[in-house]
């Protein structure tokens, strides 16, 4: 190699630092107070006061779905969630067909609307322990959910080459003792 390829590749190295530089964004308190409606939010799952816990968790498993959003008469009254199913219907005696959402749901959650910000979902997650929250429209019909997940996704656009070009596996140090005999 001569001289010249070198000097080609320092030349393309120092390029491709400088469209690093100017391709990272950076997060900030502002970036956090754009409207929840900017996010990729999927239809809420929805059902009815006295369905059935069955259906509830066929529905859940059925649509992917970590949480479902309970209405009566359309209107938004409770949250009934994974975390729902493992601490108040796992492992108990109820009836699955016989036992209704009313009895095992949150109700009255806190809720939000399109035009708040992701920072006040944030903070509403943090200090309440939540990990969905319902969005409703001006007459509390549930429009969609925003979860921690979604929050997650927006912050880690902020990072993309952080986090996209992390090795397949973490680096995890062993034990220090020997096991085995």
């Amino acid at each position: 190699m001569g001289e010249l390829d070198f000097q080609e590749f320092d030349d393309e190295l120092r390029s491709m630092e400088e469209l690093m530089e100017e391709s990272k964004t950076t997060l900030s308190n502002e970036s956090l107070k754009v409207p929840l409606k900017s996010l990729n939010l999927k239809r809420a799952v929805v059902v009815e006061v006295g369905t059935s816990i069955k259906k509830c968790i066929e529905k859940m498993q059925a649509r992917h779905f970590g949480c479902l959003l309970v209405v009566k008469e359309t209107q938004y009254c409770g949250i009934f969630t994974e975390r729902d199913v493992l601490l108040k219907v796992a492992g108990t005696d109820h009836d699955l067909e016989t036992s209704k959402i009313d009895d095992f749901m949150t109700p009255d959650p806190v809720q939000l609307e399109m035009e708040d910000t992701i920072e006040t979902a944030l903070r509403l997650m943090v200090k309440g322990g939540y990990r969905h929250i319902c969005i409703v429209d001006e007459r509390d019909h549930p429009l969609s959910l925003v979860s921690i997940k979604n929050i997650v996704s927006f912050i880690v656009e902020f990072f993309p080459q952080d986090v996209l070009n992390l090795p397949p596996h973490p680096i995890r140090m062993g034990t220090k003792n020997r096991e085995g005999g």
